[in-house]
Formats: C-alpha cells, structure tokens, sequence
C-alpha cells in the first residue's frame, strides 16, 4: 500500500535536502535517515494560504496520535517547520509561512 504514495524526495528534493539537514545539526540523525524515505500520503486540505504541510503516514484526521507522539520544531531561517514523530516514524511534516515548495516536474 505505501508503495502506491510518492516518495517526497522525487517531488520536492529541496524539502527533503533541507529536512535532512537540519535533522542532522539537531542530533536527530536516526529521523534524518527516516526523512529520505518519506512518502506523500496526502497534502493538508485546509483553508490557510501558507500552510503545504504534508502527511507522510496514514492517519485518522482530528484524531490524537497517542503515545509515543513527540513534535519536533526545527530551526529554520524562514517560516516554521514541525514534524510529528510516533515511535521514531515521521507521520506529518508542518510546513508554515514558507515560500511555496517547488515541486519537480
């Protein structure tokens, strides 16, 4: 079934470079090897204009992820950038007030 998602370094490189990287310089290196391999489950559907967050694991929507759920803020020069991580998986990536992701053709 997760084969059926993308992988999000084939659609935005940069994002996924940029996440790599910044996992790295906060020690998180076990996520950043995590990072290489996420899959585009859904984008966000909702109304706001700078949000491109993106699931990268099947999830109920409005529903709690529970124990072993961490955030994980990154320091970023520009916007916000979240994951949050169950159980050393990333499940959704919080892409805020960020110029629009270029994503490869």
């Amino acid at each position: 079934m997760e084969q059926d998602h993308p992988l999000v370094r084939d659609l935005y490189p940069g994002l996924v470079a940029e996440l790599t990287a910044l996992l790295q310089e906060e020690g998180e290196r076990e996520l950043a090897v995590c990072a290489w391999d996420l899959r585009l489950v859904a984008e966000c559907s909702c109304d706001a204009a700078d949000c491109q967050s993106l699931r990268t694991a099947p999830h109920p929507l409005d529903q709690p992820y529970g124990p072993g759920h961490r955030c994980v803020p990154l320091p970023t020069a520009e916007g916000l950038l979240c994951l949050d991580v169950v159980d050393g998986r990333i499940m959704y990536v919080e892409i805020l007030h960020r110029p629009p992701l270029r994503r490869r053709p």
